[in-house]
């Protein structure tokens, strides 16, 4: 089995405000277990400007950006050798992953991402990915590594994405204010209810940039790629062996979709898609018929694109439906607005072919 296993601040410094540890100890341990018992196993770990600012004293800093992208560049560094050393113990190497959203919407740097995490778990390297925070500016950034574990699941093929936190799971309402509210165990509909993402809240501890709502956006993308999710509590003693072993802990999120291919993992994970295509209610049922995306019924265009960028396709109501990777630039499809096919050489003067968007191209959402 192929695991991607996220960690939070909350859960890495125990509450506190210092890096726990015996925290780090244990799940070294643990990650042992699973890698003799002939599992995959990967880490997308915060905690690298709570390690920096420990570093630093706790010093009074501005909450701005720069401060800290600079606290991550102190932390990081001594984050990765903490887990070097206790990973170490137990015979186990590890190697740094940082990553951008453009390391995820751009096709080339996709690939080269999947092929680099790929070769590492090939040869039983524990890799240890992260938000590259000293250079992501918020164009490019993918803002939580619950997200970020997401597309990291999602870009090697996971089988399982566990999500620990310090709360025991999902919950109906926000268990450290509402003492009837109860542990959701699984959730298997289409759509997560609208009264989950309404129980989901902030950050609680203070110490991450994350929440529940987060790991609810994380556990709704891994599913939609095929990805069984897991939100539970990082304080439960062998929580990892025992979800591996099958012991029901925290909330299952169950995959949506059988396993995607590569292609379509890829056009998944362009969250920040940087065009939308608006469609009439034809092209609608014709996408989820699964048919290609014609001219003809396309309503509107917005936003910049590129042929071979990848856009989102929403319907009258606004509702997004798709994504696919768009043969014509947001210039020349403004032009084929409810044309037919047949006219698209006479008004661009070339054809890309008949599709806005080809079938093999496209994700129904």
């Amino acid at each position: 089995m192929r695991i991607v296993i996220k960690l939070g601040t909350s859960t890495l410094t125990g509450g506190t405000s210092h890096l726990a540890l015996p925290v780090l100890i244990d799940l070294a341990r643990q990650f042992q277990i699973l890698q003799a018992a002939g599992h995959q196993v990967m880490l997308v770990s915060s905690g690298a400007i709570a390690s920096g600012r420990e570093k630093l004293g706790f010093p009074q800093l501005p909450k701005d950006i720069p401060a800290k992208q600079m606290l991550s560049a102190i932390g990081q560094p001594h984050l990765m050798a903490l887990y070097g050393q206790l990973f170490g113990h137990y015979g186990l190497t590890v190697a740094q992953v940082l990553l951008t959203h453009s390391d995820f919407s751009k096709r080339a740097q996709y690939l080269n991402a999947r092929n680099t995490l790929l070769a590492l778990l090939d040869h039983n390297v524990i890799a240890i990915v992260n938000e590259n925070d000293t250079i992501a500016v918020e164009e490019i950034r993918v803002g939580d590594n619950d997200n970020l574990s997401a597309l990291v699941a999602n870009l090697v093929d996971a089988d399982l994405l566990i999500l620990l936190t310090d709360q025991s799971g999902l919950f109906t309402a926000d268990p450290r204010t509402n003492p009837e509210s109860q542990l959701v165990t699984e959730v298997s509909a289409a759509h997560i209810p609208e009264h989950l993402w309404k129980a989901a809240g902030g950050s609680g501890s203070g110490l991450g940039t994350g929440g529940m709502i987060t790991k609810l956006q994380a556990a709704d993308l891994a599913r939609r790629a095929g990805v069984t999710c897991v939100i539970a509590s990082g304080r439960e003693t062998d929580v990892l062996v025992r979800l591996i072993n099958g012991e029901k802990l925290g909330t299952r999120f169950l995959p949506v979709v059988t396993t995607l291919e590569s292609r379509k993992r890829y056009i998944l994970s362009a969250r920040r898609a940087p065009g939308l295509v608006k469609v009439d209610e034809g092209a609608a049922k014709a996408l989820k018929r699964g048919g290609s995306l014609l001219p003809i019924g396309v309503v509107t265009v917005s936003g910049k694109f590129e042929r071979g960028d990848t856009v989102k396709v929403v319907n009258s109501l606004d509702h997004e439906i798709a994504r696919g990777i768009v043969n014509y630039s947001d210039v020349d499809l403004s032009q084929l607005l409810r044309h037919t096919s047949d006219e698209i050489e006479s008004i661009l003067g070339y054809n890309f072919g008949d599709e806005v968007i080809h079938r093999n191209n496209l994700v129904v959402l």
